[in-house]
């Protein structure tokens, strides 16, 4: 959509004004991957492999992504990603996400590991958790709009405030680092 309008001092300009997209609420991309741990998911000390379990974890938000944003999502970054409990052969793993927070064209996926015996009725025990960014794009992998969340209950609305203080925290230590490599360039270091 091209509107035109007059800025103050200036000529008339086109300019581009993105519609708005209508939010959806948390519960709408929300999703679980479970998966049953086998030998060949194991590690040298007979545990399963941290990457399988990330591979997983990367596997569900995206899954959410590309369910929010309604089309390709590509994985930005991932943070703290925890390891609580070891997974060992024979664990049916969850792999719970859902997306926290939204910007004009990425979004933070929160997830939950948990993992239970397959063969017995105990509850499942959380094993581990992250946080991925994702950014939404289009056919070309140009960044895209996504639709805002809305959160739907106290603990969504919680898990957006927090989000919002990570993202904080990625921009501010991205800044850091550049202003330190153009500092260092400045005084001719070679990086």
């Amino acid at each position: 959509m091209r509107r035109r309008h007059k800025v103050e001092g200036m000529t008339d300009q086109a300019t581009e004004v993105e519609p708005e997209l209508p939010g959806k609420p948390t519960s709408a991309s929300r999703t679980t991957l479970s998966h049953i741990m086998t030998h060949s998911d194991t590690n040298l000390l007979g545990t399963v492999h941290g990457g399988v379990i990330m591979k997983l974890v990367d596997d569900a938000a995206g899954a959410v992504a590309g369910r929010h944003s309604g089309g390709p999502a590509v994985t930005a970054s991932m943070d703290e990603m925890a390891f609580l409990e070891p997974v060992r052969v024979g664990d049916l793993v969850h792999v719970k996400a859902q997306v926290n927070w939204t910007g004009r064209t990425s979004m933070e996926v929160g997830v939950r590991v948990l993992a239970e015996r397959w063969n017995e009725s105990a509850p499942p025990t959380q094993v581990g958790s992250a946080y991925l960014v994702f950014a939404a794009v289009d056919a070309d992998g140009k960044p895209r709009r996504v639709p805002p969340v809305i959160p739907e209950t106290d603990r969504d609305r919680r898990r957006y405030q927090e989000a919002q203080i990570r993202r904080t925290h990625r921009l501010a230590r991205r800044r850091a680092i550049r202003e330190l490599r153009e500092q260092r360039a400045a005084e001719g270091f070679e990086d």
